[in-house]
């Protein structure tokens, strides 16, 4: 109990302390000093209060404070140490105070570590992070406080949602969240920089390390995220365009065009107001995706709660940053007519980014859309892959084309493309992609032209990699990013094509013979388990000649606390092909339901990831070497 305590008190703390905040900055920017340290402390004092209430919260968690509200809800005696702790953020308070955490921490680094701009820019993007922190300690406080207490003290709790009980989903919140929250100091600093007329090449320096690193963080959050999904949920898949998965990916785009945009604004002075509406869009995005999961609205295993009061208070949040966006943004908006030749490096910038919001408005009207017939027709709508395949792979093709030729084209002046090497770019492609379809197997016409493309892409990137590497301008980091890219279309591709699904029913000791497998359920266990026992299956998949290819031991978990069962799935992984099994039992009979799937090129799919976003971390460290 006397940990709830410390974290309740200290989080009112962290709400009192807003107001000396405000009153000095305020107060600072009346005069032209250096800006005044106490504000530094202050901020200081807050950020240690909200980490001491997060402490709090999870000692409660690692000692089983069942007098805790959500430590009862959320947790077991029998719970793993790694996942007493990890729940802490696994559920609806504890990720708000996750949220907040790093809304405090963003808010002090930033105002210490940006010492070459202007002080007033700085003080207001304070205070308009500050006014953030204020909305969600009001909202933790009063509406979902983690520090809730419950007479009498219950001896055991509820336990915590088994399929959130994995090391995937340990690290999939708190990497998320910097991506997302993060977008919280760049938003307050585009509105800072429409106050303070900080702008153009200036702002554009200012706020560049911030998206870069915010970015970085959301693609490896989105990665872990859907590793998790892959191996936990028995979707067997890498992407299954769930609206809580979607909700992820929105600000994603948005922060894409908005890193390209940047560099733009950093180089030729142009699009300042874009970049500026991209800020609080991106943010914005990201407050929306806080909505849709915690109101209720939606159906998804990602679900946090499905309290209206609360989806109401993040509505109302929501709605006045929208407000107070466009305010500011079309009280210091002006038109601007910009000359730019169409073989320049801007002009596929800015392609770039039309690119980018086709993808966000096809992802958001899919996402939203079964809201809007249910509230008005009350009319249940499912929008899936089908949707999203059929608009965006297409555009994919043309998009990683200008990929491609993009980085040839220079800033301001015309250049005209070595036709030459495009050309050969191209017949590399297509003989490549014959290579595939004649030795493996015969696909659509689609599927060809995105494999084609993806392999442009991917040699393009080579060929700049050989080109630019003794050169002074030699952008690896931009190389890398691009040549994960048209790896990660080109595994998707390949998967997509040679996958093999099939799914039967079988009993032990039986054979099913399907395309050039053979599978059989050779042994059934029943094991215990601190917190569950298993069924675990043992199914020997051999070929056509009947030589054992492997051993899968996929289980079926039943859970004690809560009472639960997960069909935990089986994967054998090499470099070239994923095998999958599941398992899962059918109702009063001995026979055992088995999912096999063959996935060919996932690693690379998850390799592919990692790359892109090492890609963002050498730039990231690039920009703050430079900096220093």
């Amino acid at each position: 109990m006397i940990y709830s305590f410390i974290g309740y008190y200290s989080l009112t703390l962290g709400l009192i302390i807003s107001l000396p905040i405000f009153f000095f900055s305020i107060k600072n920017l009346k005069n032209n000093k250096i800006l005044d340290n106490k504000i530094i402390s202050f901020s200081f004092i807050q950020l240690l209060l909200v980490v001491i209430s997060f402490f709090g919260l999870i000692l409660s968690f690692v000692y089983s404070d069942f007098s805790n509200e959500t430590v009862f809800n959320n947790s077991h005696t029998t719970k793993p140490l790694f996942y007493k702790i990890s729940g802490t953020w696994g559920n609806h308070e504890g990720s708000l105070m996750l949220w907040l955490i790093v809304l405090t921490f963003f808010s002090f680094l930033f105002l210490i570590s940006n010492k070459n701009h202007p002080k007033n820019y700085r003080l207001y993007t304070l205070v308009i992070q500050n006014l953030l922190i204020l909305g969600f300690l009001i909202f933790i406080l009063f509406n979902s406080n983690p520090f809730s207490l419950i007479a009498p003290t219950p001896q055991e709790g509820l336990g915590l949602n088994p399929i959130l009980q994995d090391p995937a989903l340990a690290i999939h919140p708190p990497l998320l969240y910097i991506g997302f929250v993060g977008s919280s100091i760049y938003f307050s600093a585009a509105i800072a920089s429409l106050i303070s007329g900080y702008a153009d090449k200036s702002f554009a320096k200012s706020i560049k390390s911030w998206v870069l690193i915010s970015w970085c963080f959301q693609t490896l959050g989105i990665l872990v995220g859907s590793i998790w999904a892959y191996y936990e949920l028995g979707w067997g898949g890498f992407w299954f365009w769930d609206p809580v998965e979607n909700a992820s990916l929105l600000p994603w785009f948005a922060m894409t065009a908005l890193l390209h945009s940047i560099m733009v604004l950093e180089k030729r002075n142009l699009f300042y107001f874009w970049v500026i509406i991209l800020c609080l869009i991106t943010f914005t995005l990201s407050v929306m995706g806080t909505f849709l999961v915690r109101s209720g609205i939606l159906n998804s295993v990602h679900t946090f709660a499905s309290d209206p009061n609360r989806g109401v208070y993040i509505l109302l949040f929501l709605s006045l940053i929208i407000f107070c966006s466009l305010y500011f943004l079309f009280r210091k908006y002006e038109a601007k007519r910009y000359f730019i030749n169409f073989n320049s490096k801007e002009t596929f910038v800015l392609i770039n980014n039309w690119f980018m919001m086709f993808y966000l408005i096809t992802v958001l009207i899919g996402t939203i859309y079964p809201i809007f017939t249910d509230v008005i027709s009350k009319n249940k709508v499912s929008v899936g892959p089908p949707f999203y395949n059929s608009l965006l792979i297409p555009v994919v093709v043309i998009f990683l084309i200008f990929m491609a030729i993009g980085p040839k084209t220079k800033w301001i002046r015309n250049n005209y493309f070595n036709l030459k090497v495009l050309t050969t770019i191209l017949i590399a492609s297509i003989f490549i992609n014959f290579l595939i379809g004649y030795f493996v197997k015969s696909y659509s016409f689609l599927s060809n032209v995105i494999i084609i493309s993806s392999l442009f892409l991917i040699i393009s990137s080579l060929i700049d990699f050989i080109e630019t590497i003794n050169k002074p301008k030699f952008d690896i980091s931009r190389i890398i990013s691009h040549f994960a890219f048209g790896l990660l279309i080109l595994s998707i591709g390949l998967n997509h094509i040679f996958s093999i699904e099939k799914d039967f029913n079988i009993k032990l000791g039986e054979t099913k013979n399907f395309d050039s497998y053979q599978l059989k359920l050779q042994k059934l266990e029943l094991k215990n388990f601190p917190n569950y026992k298993a069924v675990i299956g043992e199914l020997v998949i051999n070929n056509k000649e009947k030589n054992v290819i492997d051993t899968l031991s996929p289980e079926i978990r039943i859970y004690n606390n809560p009472q639960t069962i997960t069909y935990e799935a089986a994967i054998k992984t090499n470099l070239l092909k994923d095998y999958y099994l599941t398992m899962s039992n059918v109702d009063r009979s001995d026979y055992y339901n088995i999912k096999f799937q063959k996935k060919p090129f996932m690693i690379w799919i998850w390799i592919s990831i990692i790359m892109i976003s090492l890609g963002g971390f050498l730039r990231f460290f690039k920009n703050a070497k430079k900096d220093y």
